[in-house]
């Protein structure tokens, strides 16, 4: 039985991109040059399109054309994740890209910020984090210059704040809170998306001890990262 060409056009661009003949952020073919090449109607082009992005190996960006997907970044939601470690485990090249580094005072009338401080100042920390030269999350990063004064002697040029924090402070409580927001106008113009694009928020404070160490803001871009938890049974 001879199978439906859309069927066809999904297997063969399946093929290409599983086999990495077409990288990710490869660029596919117009639907017009789809349809000339395969010579087809555009709806049998939209179905082999369709398939492909519900596989989730390509992404379809309205007035940018058809990439072959990026890996999704993978994160376990009941811990603290080291994200330039995930992205390095998945094969891509990290780089985080500081955008602004500031000591200041905490604002009177925010309470998150007057409790994280305490007594001091915090270190403010606005950054990029890029897989494979693409970026994957924007960060703004409050640091209780009380709790971690050492941190204020550390650049964070090409260093990952998070990462160093992990590696430097020991933290024993977190707290994770988790929305689905489109993007803003500043989130956009850091991650090279469109005002309101689809973006996961993740805001996430930890403590050590009774002392708040950071509290960190991170945007991803909608397609390039999710969340996996594991539960057992609680044991009675």
């Amino acid at each position: 039985m001879k199978r439906p060409l859309h069927d066809r056009i999904r297997s063969d661009y399946e093929a290409r991109i599983l086999s990495g003949a077409l990288p990710p952020g490869e660029r596919l073919p117009t639907e017009q040059e789809l349809m000339r090449h395969y010579d087809c109607s555009r709806m049998t082009v939209n179905k082999a399109l369709s398939a492909l992005a519900a596989a989730g190996l390509i992404d379809r960006r309205k007035r940018a054309g058809t990439f072959v997907a990026r890996p999704r970044v993978h994160s376990m939601v009941l811990d603290v994740p080291d994200l330039e470690q995930e992205v390095v485990q998945r094969g891509q090249h990290y780089r985080y890209a500081l955008l602004r580094r500031e000591v200041r005072a905490p604002d009177p009338d925010s309470d998150e910020e007057m409790l994280l401080a305490g007594k001091g100042r915090l270190l403010v920390l606005d950054g990029v984090h890029h897989a494979d030269g693409v970026p994957l999350a924007s960060e703004q990063r409050l640091v209780s210059l009380s709790a971690v004064p050492e941190t204020e002697a550390v650049d964070f040029e090409g260093a990952s704040p998070g990462a160093w924090l992990l590696k430097h402070v020991p933290w024993t409580q977190a707290e994770t809170r988790i929305a689905a927001v489109g993007a803003d106008r500043e989130t956009a113009a850091a991650l090279n998306l469109l005002p309101g694009a689809p973006c996961l928020l993740i805001e996430r404070r930890t403590w050590r001890g009774d002392d708040g160490i950071t509290l960190v803001r991170q945007h991803f871009v909608g397609a390039a990262y999710d969340l996996i938890a594991t539960f057992g049974p609680a044991k009675g």
